[in-house]
């Protein structure tokens, strides 16, 4: 029995430390991340984000360009206002004095006129362009659209680093939970021959039957410890798959290549996107500050219409025209709008830059007190790995002991609970420390989420 317990591999064998750098080959884990970024349905309500943004900046800048209008209007009109026009008054006393020279009827009698002021059965057709020339509000709007881009592009990033972090956290827990079911597994063997040895000396009068009844209930704590386990297992694989988007019974495929070094706390990380959203936001809001400061330029735009105008729908060289201007809007009183919210602009560029601070000074807290747990879990690993070590040696002495009738079962079945558990802590310290590397990881934004 000694000797077959020393033929097996030893979990501190293969479980081995993780490296946190950037990794120069493609491995599983990272085929899972991207993957994630592909199909993570949090992430595409990002990216979905990102890209109204884009359309945003595309329109401010197409308010720079020329706006090209058709317009048309027609009235039919009856009653109203009128223009009484005495043309009978003034001209039939010529006319008649026209006849009477020439003897003739050549000039008749004209009644007065009556014109009505609203035009009836007349239409207008046009096309308009318009274009600013002068204009700070549309100048300014593009700049704040701009910095918007950036910030919702930070946004994306910033839920990307979480999403590797909580892939990475569920896979090293689904492996721990793996490691769980093999550690309770083999413990479960080893019951098994001890089942079979007191089932021996059962039968040559050696031991009474306390011994084999107890090794049997070890049997069945054991086997439901694995069904806990299994179960831990499967929910485990389901929270990774939910996050990669995949079937939550899909299989997960362990990679060990990727523990391969010891986690490192010195490579030097970026800048965190967490403050590049406020960066980006105190420069939005300056940009606002000045838009509202601006309202003092004037505004100038200019514009041309070319169409149609008449009366029956008729079109000729008569109806036909181009009206051509520029408009000019200074506004230089509003009552102190533009004052206040010029005010209200430079409150919110200072609160942003308060909470920029404050965020700052947070990260750093976070990525110290990271560090710290990532060093502590390291120690704590390695004195696992020691602690496996001792209770391996103490169960196989046990063993010889207890084989040579020197030992009560009780003691082999503490011995052998020891061992156990040394390896179940042992695979538990290895999570919490992969786990911490991976914090630390994202506290100094190192991965590559390219």
């Amino acid at each position: 029995m000694s000797t077959s317990l020393n033929k097996r591999p030893l979990l501190i064998l293969i479980l081995t430390l993780l490296s946190i750098g950037r990794l120069e080959a493609q491995n599983v884990l990272d085929g899972y991340v991207q993957e994630a970024f592909k199909s993570n349905q949090g992430l595409q309500v990002q990216n979905i984000q990102l890209e109204k943004s884009l359309y945003a900046l595309k329109e401010a800048r197409a308010l720079f360009l020329p706006n090209v209008s058709v317009m048309g209007s027609y009235t039919k009109a009856a009653g109203g206002r009128t223009i009484d026009l005495p043309i009978g008054d003034l001209f039939n006393p010529v006319y008649s004095t026209l006849n009477q020279l020439t003897n003739s009827n050549n000039f008749p009698q004209i009644q007065n006129a009556s014109v009505l002021l609203n035009p009836d059965n007349f239409y207008d057709a046009k096309v308009r362009t318009t274009l600013p020339l002068i204009n700070t509000e549309i100048y300014y709007n593009r700049k704040i659209k701009k910095e918007l881009i950036t910030q919702h592009q930070a946004s994306v990033n910033v839920y990307k680093r979480e999403l590797v972090q909580n892939i990475k956290t569920a896979y090293y827990q689904y492996y721990q939970a793996e490691q769980a079911i093999a550690i309770y597994k083999s413990a479960l063997n080893l019951v098994n021959e001890n089942v079979r040895v007191n089932q021996s000396l059962v039968r040559n009068g050696v031991r009474n039957n306390t011994s084999l009844t107890r090794s049997e209930a070890e049997k069945q704590k054991i086997e439901a410890a694995i069904i806990q386990a299994t179960n831990n297992m499967r929910n485990a694989r389901a929270y990774f798959n939910f996050l990669v988007n995949r079937e939550l019974n899909t299989d997960i495929k362990i990679d060990t290549s990727i523990f391969s070094k010891e986690p490192t706390t010195s490579a030097i990380g970026n800048v965190r996107e967490e403050l590049l959203q406020l960066k980006t936001g105190i420069t939005a809001y300056s940009f606002a500050e000045q838009m509202q400061r601006s309202y003092i330029i004037p505004k100038l735009n200019t514009f041309m219409d070319l169409g149609s105008q008449g009366f029956n729908f008729k079109v000729n060289d008569k109806t036909q025209y181009y009206l051509w201007g520029v408009n000019l809007q200074w506004d230089l009183f509003a009552g102190g709008q533009y004052k206040y919210k010029t005010l209200m602009a430079h409150a919110d560029k200072k609160s942003m830059e308060a909470q920029y601070l404050q965020t700052e000074k947070a990260i750093e807290l976070q990525a110290e007190q990271a560090t710290n747990n990532l060093t502590a879990a390291v120690a704590n690993y390695k004195n696992a790995q020691k602690q496996v070590e001792i209770a391996q040696k103490y169960y196989n002495d046990q063993l010889k002991v207890y084989k040579e009738g020197q030992l009560l079962y009780i003691e082999l079945v503490d011995a052998l609970n020891q061992y156990t558990g040394a390896q179940l802590q042992l695979s538990l310290n290895q999570s919490t420390m992969l786990s911490a590397a991976v914090i630390v990881e994202r506290m100094q934004a190192t991965y590559n989420l390219n």
